[in-house]
């Protein structure tokens, strides 16, 4: 991949042309950006003139519009009106927030969910646990969501899963930064084992415990 950084500053998306081998040219354009969003090698604030991706990816601009659209709508990105797109930026203090609507949130899967195993948690933990060394962030920033998600669908509360998906954006965003604080994987994999443990063995104040600890943490440095 190109060494594409930059802010809200002026920093401008470059490196050589990366030809796309696409099923969808738009599926495939956007699941790149992402992966490199989602990496943070594209960081928080920077520009993405339809141009230079054009360029770039050896597409047309009208498929870089339609994938720049896929990430506006995920939240990924952020677009005004005669300007080029911008990787959305997630403060100290946005984050912040999101921990304190979150803690709520997994309180009530933690309680409904002591003394049980999530097979699908489960098996979140083992991809990530998996993954090679050299794997990008975006693919344990994936498998991490994965987790999550399994739990709180796992209650079987339409309502607590649309409540948790409307939090998955700035989650991702968040877990972006996360990269230098664990840059020995093999930490965050014991740590989210640790607490699927604690929730399948219970009861319930400890399987609570373990989940206001696990999310009592900083988010490190961009």
């Amino acid at each position: 991949m190109s060494n594409a950084t930059g802010n809200a500053g002026g920093n401008k998306v470059v490196g050589v042309t990366l030809p796309l081998h696409p099923v969808s040219a738009v599926g495939a354009l956007a699941d790149a950006l992402r992966r490199r969003v989602l990496s943070g090698e594209i960081a928080p604030g920077t520009a993405l003139p339809e141009q230079e991706l054009s360029t770039l990816y050896g597409v047309a601009r009208p498929t870089v519009r339609e994938a720049l659209a896929v990430l506006v709508h995920e939240g990924l990105l952020r677009r005004e009106r005669h300007r080029s797109a911008q990787v959305t930026q997630v403060t100290e203090a946005d984050l912040d927030d999101l921990m304190f609507v979150r803690r709520p949130l997994e309180d009530l899967m933690a309680t409904a969910l002591a003394g049980r195993r999530v097979e699908e948690a489960d098996g979140a933990l083992e991809r990530m646990a998996s993954l090679p060394g050299d794997a990008p962030w975006s693919d344990v920033v994936a498998e991490h969501m994965a987790l999550h998600q399994a739990l709180v669908v796992a209650v079987g509360s339409p309502r607590l899963e649309r409540l948790y998906a409307a939090l998955a954006v700035e989650t991702r965003l968040g877990l972006v930064r996360l990269r230098t604080v664990y840059s020995d994987r093999h930490l965050l994999v014991a740590e989210h084992r640790d607490l699927l443990d604690a929730i399948g063995r219970g009861p319930a104040e400890a399987a609570r415990r373990a989940v206001a600890a696990h999310l009592d943490h900083g988010w490190g440095t961009p």
